[in-house]
């Protein structure tokens, strides 16, 4: 009979530190519940953020810290998640059926923000959390093509539409909503009017992530988006090249300026790796997306390639997290989607719910 008890366990995975959070398993408050029965600790573990990807690797490295207790031989580990909703800018209302804005944004164009964008979508969908995502390009809407989706989203009531859904995330787009080649000749209050109500008549529901695929810049919409919509976080998208870095490290002042965390930094296209012949190449430099995160002090979220298949499996419609779900390139991508989740789990409850409103009434 084991003569540990659920302190000693507790102790024990103390010692775990979450490699995303930089938390031990009780700072985290990740310890639900501790169950001895003879020989086996059952551990009841509540994770804050989505990372089913990671729950085996968890076992096996909790499991001889437990082990290694006076008479425990086995351990058996369940997991749940319990995701918050996480404070957002000042004088913002906090959207009911959205718990956390992701804001994705570049300096410039041509950096391959909304492939990232739609893969960490799908990312934190097979991860474990229920997912939004919302086009907010009005001029060069990409995410129908991207997501596999055509036709026109429905409207019960003729004032709000339902999300067009394909792999498990929701998702909402102008481009469901007008042809694929008719251009947008809008001026900026229209545009922002038009994302505006792409977000708020949108009948999202209840989601633990609404990923918001930004244009390039810092215009119209990006100030919309500072001023009315509640963001959680951001995420930057860059390459390594220099020009790309100084237009990105805009964009994250910008998001400072306007007191929304800065969650990471992306490097996209980091290396290519020939198809021939298999040499590996920085095309674009090398260590910018790791620089400016040292010099801004957030983290490096990921690298990813300058791969080929990335742009057949978006232009195709089936994205790289879903044609190749366990291929190294989707592997990088749910790391990258675990880490910037694990960053806002990290940020401030948002405490407006727990609040009674106030009513004042002459008697």
């Amino acid at each position: 009979m084991s003569t540990t008890d659920k302190a000693a366990v507790e102790q024990a995975l103390a010692g775990y530190t979450d490699q995303n959070t930089g938390k031990n398993l009780l700072e985290g408050r990740c310890v639900k519940d501790v169950r001895i029965d003879g020989a086996n600790a059952e551990i009841d573990l509540q994770m804050a953020y989505p990372c089913n990807g990671i729950h085996k690797q968890i076992i096996a490295d909790i499991t001889p810290m437990v082990t290694a207790l006076d008479g425990i031989d086995s351990v058996s580990v369940n997991f749940s998640q319990k995701i918050i909703a996480h404070s957002v800018q000042h004088g913002v209302k906090r959207m009911e059926n959205v718990k956390n804005i992701i804001a994705v944004a570049s300096g410039k164009g041509g950096v391959g923000k909304s492939t990232t964008s739609v893969n960490l979508a799908l990312a934190l969908s097979h991860e474990g959390a229920k997912v939004g995502l919302l086009d907010a390009d009005i001029y060069g809407p990409s995410q129908p093509r991207m997501m596999g989706l055509s036709g026109q989203p429905e409207s019960s009531d003729g004032k709000s539409i339902e999300p067009m859904s394909n792999y498990g995330v929701e998702t909402m787009s102008i481009g469901y909503l007008i042809d694929e080649e008719t251009p947008m000749i809008w001026r900026g209050p229209m545009v922002t009017q038009a994302l505006e109500q792409l977000l708020n008549d949108t009948n999202w529901s209840d989601l633990d992530y609404l990923v918001i695929d930004l244009p390039p810049g810092t215009g119209d919409i990006q100030l919309t988006l500072a001023q009315k919509v509640p963001v959680s976080g951001a995420v930057i998208v860059t390459t390594p090249q220099d020009i790309a870095l100084l237009d990105a490290r805009k964009g994250l002042k910008m998001f400072e300026k306007v007191e929304v965390p800065i969650l990471g930094v992306v490097e996209n296209m980091s290396t290519h790796i020939c198809t021939e012949c298999g040499h590996e190449e920085h095309i674009f430099g090398t260590g910018g997306g790791a620089m400016m995160a040292q010099d801004y002090d957030i983290t490096l979220l990921g690298s990813l390639p300058l791969d080929m298949t990335i742009r057949q499996q978006v232009d195709g419609g089936k994205p790289t997290v879903v044609s190749d779900p366990e291929g190294a390139i989707s592997l990088r991508y749910r790391e990258i989607a675990r880490k910037s989740a694990a960053a806002l789990a990290n940020q401030a409850k948002d405490y407006s719910a727990s609040f009674p409103n106030i009513v004042i009434q002459s008697t």
